[in-house]
């Protein structure tokens, strides 16, 4: 099965189209597929329901496409970090489910390992448990939650082979190897492809039978979403 593709453009190419469910790798801008969500932005889609830690910030990562209004809603646990999330959110622009940060990751994982939902107690007696189905087990109250299985996702690793074996580099792994499980189809951009069999079996984060389609970005920006500097004594 041929995985590489020669741009992200074409990774996406046919694939993708308006009302999709779509999960997105990344921790704040901190291991985000900086190709792959340009190319959806260039793709035109729209009403698409975005399944992301947060979303970006203004003017990079997802906050793009919260700009051209193509996302409709967000499944996140975080938006302080982008005043057009806020924006369109206080003004009813934006549909918004609010999922606890473990949660969310937990209902990633489980969409990927077939298990359709899951109880916790995390959120039971908030606005998050509103509408969800409570059940006791050994005296405590716990909240059913349903799993995400999104149509795409779109993923950062730093290293894969022909096969689609992936190594995530320090931090940057976060939510990315959930989001690559639970995918129907997964596009993963990395900034290094080897050849198959050169990576050691051992250091292998993620097994390719995740991966559908790669697509090389040698060089992401790679922003810093807050740089903070140490003043120096007598500087």
């Amino acid at each position: 099965m041929k995985k590489l593709y020669p741009s992200a453009e074409e990774a996406l190419k046919g694939i993708v189209k308006d009302g999709q469910l779509m999960a997105v790798g990344g921790f704040g801008i901190c291991g985000i597929p900086e190709a792959l969500i340009q190319a959806l932005h260039d793709s035109g889609v729209k009403n698409l329901t975005c399944i992301s830690n947060n979303a970006g910030v203004d003017g990079f990562g997802l906050g793009k496409l919260l700009e051209t209004r193509q996302i409709k809603k967000m499944i996140s646990s975080y938006v302080g970090e982008n005043k057009e999330f806020e924006r369109q959110y206080l003004a009813k622009e934006l549909e918004l489910e609010f999922t606890p940060q473990g949660t969310l990751a937990e209902k990633l994982r489980a969409g990927g390992a077939g298990i359709p939902a899951f109880f916790t107690k995390t959120g039971v007696g908030t606005i998050v448990a509103e509408g969800k189905e409570l059940r006791e087990f050994d005296g405590e109250t716990y909240v059913m939650e349903r799993s995400l299985v999104p149509d795409i996702s779109l993923v950062k690793a730093h290293v894969a082979d022909k096969s689609g074996n992936l190594q995530f580099r320090l931090t940057a792994r976060n939510f990315n190897p959930a989001v690559a499980m639970a995918g129907k189809i997964c596009i993963v951009e990395v900034e290094k492809i080897v050849e198959t069999g050169e990576l050691d079996p051992d250091q292998i984060h993620l097994p390719g039978i995740y991966v559908h389609r790669i697509v090389l970005n040698a060089h992401p920006e790679k922003r810093i979403e807050k740089r903070t500097i140490s003043e120096k004594a007598g500087a």
